[in-house]
Order: structure tokens, then sequence, then C-alpha cells
């Protein structure tokens, strides 16, 4: 089977396959191929590989490109928003973006994840506590180390952050 090369999804899919194998310059370059096809074309995992690619500025730029084009944004959304504030050390704007994920997407164990580590980098340790132990409700089995599987981060200084404030969170390391 083939997909039509003039398919935007088949470009952002592609894009999220190849962020995954760590070849964050070409991610960014199918999705750009994609809203280079339709200029009206949302795709909000767009946002979450810039933040891979080392460039959470600019995907907190793209999120608020997509609200313009789409005000009835996913959840998923505010989720990749409060990971670019994170990144961006913006703890504070982190925090209250990842609440209203978290208040949308209760029972997604990420949403707890960044909100936890965005506390405990605050300084929030009961907190970052509560979110750690949510993070554990939901999954019990989780580790940071199993975690690090999730690590697409193109600057390893970027995996160390989020892994640091895991840490400080609580969370087990093994």
């Amino acid at each position: 089977m083939h997909l039509d090369a003039n398919l935007p999804q088949a470009h952002a899919q592609l894009g999220w396959v190849l962020v995954f194998r760590h070849q964050h310059d070409d991610a960014i370059a199918e999705f750009e191929r994609a809203f280079s096809l339709n200029p009206n074309f949302i795709d909000h995992r767009f946002a979450h590989v810039v933040a891979y690619a080392g460039e959470p500025a600019r995907a907190i730029k793209v999120l608020h490109a997509n609200m313009r084009l789409d005000p009835f944004q996913p959840p998923i959304g505010l989720g990749y928003m409060g990971h670019a504030y994170y990144l961006l050390k913006r703890y504070a704007e982190a925090v209250a973006t990842l609440r209203e994920y978290a208040a949308r997407a209760p029972e997604l164990q990420i949403a707890h994840l960044w909100r936890a580590a965005a506390h405990a980098q605050s300084g929030q340790l009961a907190e970052a506590s509560a979110e750690a132990a949510e993070v554990l409700r939901i999954n019990p089995s989780f580790t940071i180390e199993k975690w690090k599987c999730q690590d697409v981060y193109k600057l390893s200084r970027d995996g160390e952050h989020i892994f640091d404030g895991l840490r400080k969170a609580g969370l087990p390391e093994d």
C-alpha cells in the first residue's frame, strides 16, 4: 500500500516516527512538509517534536498558532505547552498549564509526571510528592530508568533536566 505523497497526515506521521528514531531534523522537515501542503493543517505533535529537538520556545509559538487555528484544543496541547515551559525553566507557567492538562486528562500518567517535575524544580516538594503519588497510582511499576526509554531529546541536558525533576519529586530510580 502506498500513501499519497501530498497527504499532510502521512508526512506528519512520518515526522512523529522519525523523532523517536532520534532523527530530529528529518522529523521537523516532515512536519514542515505537511504544513506546506496544507497551511491549515494542525498536528499538536509538531510542538512536542520541536521541543524534543531543543527548541521549546518555538514549540510554544507553534502551540499558540494552533490555538488560533483551532480554539477547541485537545488536552495534549496543554501537556506539550507545559513540557515546553518546563524545558525553558519557566516552572510557574509549566505548573499552571499542566494543572489544566491534568484536570482535563486525570488518568494520563504524563500529565502528573511533568507536573511532578515542575513542582519539584520550583521547590514545591509537597505538591511534587502528591503528583509522584498519582504517577505511581496510575502506573505502580513506574521507574525513572524505565521512563528513560522515552528519552528522545536531541540535547542530553534536556533529558537530564526532566530526570532531575522526577528524582526531586521522589519517583523511584529503578
